[in-house]
């Protein structure tokens, strides 16, 4: 049972990544997100019950790691490593080899923009494609919020986005 829990997570990384992606705004730390939640889901399959959605729970194991980073760095500053910001402020320059790069680029810095719970809800639903109850079932959050947060945050992202299309 166990080994076949293990294959399903596994298969699940590459959507994980996507989603730990979408929410932290930044590569490296959504691959630390997964790595965690990968740790923790095998650490504790006990946990997990048979019959449930394996990748509503790993969703919700990245969510929940997240926003124990994001309180964790709240409580201890966190210096900026000067070869990080040489490796990022040359960002704009590979963007601009095509115009689906630069939207991608453009529509990623949107994303980074919004508040956590709405990036949260713009990685499940526009992302993975999961339906708003899936999302709220995800998040434990109330379908109607689901809906409230996604508009917003359609709203905040479509006028950025129309911007760079002119």
């Amino acid at each position: 049972m166990s080994d076949d829990i293990r294959a399903e997570i596994a298969a699940l990384v590459p959507r994980l990544r996507r989603f730990a992606y979408a929410i932290s705004g930044n590569r490296d730390e959504g691959d630390d997100l997964v790595q965690t939640a990968c740790l923790k889901a095998l650490s504790r399959l006990d946990q997990y019950q048979r019959g449930t959605r394996l990748d509503s729970w790993m969703f919700r194991i990245i969510q929940t790691s997240h926003i124990d980073n994001l309180r964790r760095r709240k409580r201890q500053a966190t210096p900026v490593e000067p070869e990080l910001l040489e490796r990022h402020s040359d960002g704009g320059q590979a963007a601009a080899q095509s115009d689906h790069r630069l939207l991608l680029a453009r529509t990623r810095d949107a994303i980074a923009e919004l508040p956590e719970e709405q990036r949260a809800v713009m990685a499940l639903v526009a992302i993975e494609g999961y339906s708003y109850k899936e999302a709220a079932e995800i998040l434990e959050t109330p379908i109607g919020t689901i809906m409230s947060r996604l508009a917003r945050a359609r709203a905040k992202l479509l006028p950025i986005l129309a911007e760079g299309a002119t």
